[in-house]
């Protein structure tokens, strides 16, 4: 991903609202979740939903499928994981460990501790 993208991206997950429809999206996951649901979770009307959609598939991190009268939207992984690769491409120094997200310092913690174990 390159800067225009990424820009395009972050202005796009820059509103409230297309934030929580992409990480309704994000935890659905490869299944996705119907356009109707979506709105009914976030108690937005219709016409509101869609123009969110538009946005979020505009700056392409969902794609949108129909399903007969109704449509289903998922989120756009490659994107998202390439909007993340961009934002911590030249993290730290090289040393991504040192900016790990805090979710992930448990394990590497353990990881750590497993690699001064066998160090010793």
């Amino acid at each position: 991903m390159e800067i225009q993208n990424a820009t395009t991206a972050l202005s796009a997950l820059g509103h409230a609202t297309r934030l929580a429809i992409f990480r309704l999206l994000v935890e659905a996951g490869r299944d996705g979740r119907m356009a109707g649901d979506i709105a009914e979770a976030l108690s937005l009307p219709g016409a509101t939903a869609s123009f969110h959609f538009k946005e979020l598939s505009a700056a392409g991190l969902i794609h949108g499928e129909s399903r007969g009268r109704f449509v289903c939207y998922t989120a756009n992984f490659d994107a998202m994981n390439g909007l993340i690769e961009f934002l911590t491409r030249n993290c730290c120094g090289g040393d991504a460990a040192q900016c790990a997200p805090a979710a992930c310092a448990p394990v590497q913690a353990k990881a750590a501790k497993r690699k001064g174990a066998i160090a010793r």
